[in-house]
């Protein structure tokens, strides 16, 4: 029989235990130093004796406490010691939590993300809450963002349903960037996208590899064989998983682009964990994270 004492002591253990555990997740899970998720991808279309290495952050969403300068700076630090040959940004660098934090303007996460350094340059997307939190750029239904402003006016370009063409080592590949796909506001969590898959492949004008940079993984799905490899982040990994689940992923697939890397019809896929918060200031079971992949064509 359950005496009083020990339905006391358990109530206690199990006060305490909840405690610990929002304690974790508010102040100590959200703040921790980034952890570098490594993958080794070997997409079926890489070239042979092409190895590259991509370093990729994503959902920086800064602000203070929870994403100051100061943890900019070591994040920023962090990637350039990976030594990667290019590094990608894939979006949302807007804070997203605004009841619990102060935004950093833009002009400052700018200027800090703008000490990046790879042979192959930094490039950049734009996420939903960049589009989201510019009401000009809402107002418009798209158009110059401040967010894009910001990084091009320190060096970094944007792409939005545009392409590169990078040179490495005697081979060369593509950067296909695209817009957000959830970019403009027109209802109650109702929004049109500006993405545009067929236009941006379109600026692909040579046989040499793609890489597709997109926020929303949603789009993978659509994503042609072609592409060597689709980068994406948004999803936070989840944010708050339970032994593995996470109970709210924003994505019309549900958990099944959440996190890592995917391969599917012989397409390959990786999602950032990201590095901030959005709604509220907590993570739990999804660490923050960094990306190092390294991209080579399968062993004979």
């Amino acid at each position: 029989m359950l005496t009083r004492r020990a339905f006391l002591r358990g109530a206690i253990a199990g006060a305490a235990s909840a405690f610990a555990g929002a304690a974790y997740a508010f102040g100590y899970e959200p703040l921790m130093e980034p952890r570098v998720a490594r993958y080794h991808i070997a997409p079926r279309v890489w070239p042979k004796g092409f190895a590259l290495e991509i370093a990729a952050l994503s959902d920086l969403h800064a602000c203070d406490p929870w994403m100051s300068l100061e943890r900019i700076d070591a994040i920023v630090d962090r990637m350039n010691a990976l030594e990667p040959d290019v590094i990608v940004l894939l979006g949302d660098y807007v804070a997203g939590l605004h009841r619990f934090a102060t935004p950093i303007p833009a002009s400052q996460w700018a200027r800090a993300l703008s000490r990046l350094r790879a042979p192959l340059g930094v490039h950049a997307i734009l996420g939903n809450h960049d589009m989201w939190d510019d009401h000009t750029a809402q107002r418009r239904g798209g158009g110059e963002t401040i967010a894009r402003a910001a990084l091009e006016d320190n060096g970094i370009p944007v792409y939005e349903n545009a392409a590169v063409r990078l040179a490495h080592k005697g081979h060369s590949l593509w950067l296909a960037g695209l817009a957000d796909q959830y970019a403009i506001t027109v209802g109650r969590r109702k929004w049109r996208g500006l993405d545009d898959l067929s236009a941006t492949l379109a600026a692909v004008a040579t046989d040499d590899p793609v890489i597709l940079l997109a926020h929303e993984p949603d789009v993978f799905p659509r994503v042609p064989e072609r592409v060597a490899l689709t980068l994406c982040g948004h999803t936070h990994g989840g944010q708050v998983r339970l032994f593995g689940w996470a109970p709210i992923v924003p994505s019309i697939y549900g958990s099944r682009y959440v996190h890592g890397h995917i391969v599917e019809d012989d397409k390959h896929l990786v999602v950032s964990g990201g590095l901030g918060c959005t709604g509220l200031p907590v993570r739990f079971g999804a660490p923050p994270e960094v990306l190092h992949i390294r991209v080579e064509a399968p062993a004979a």
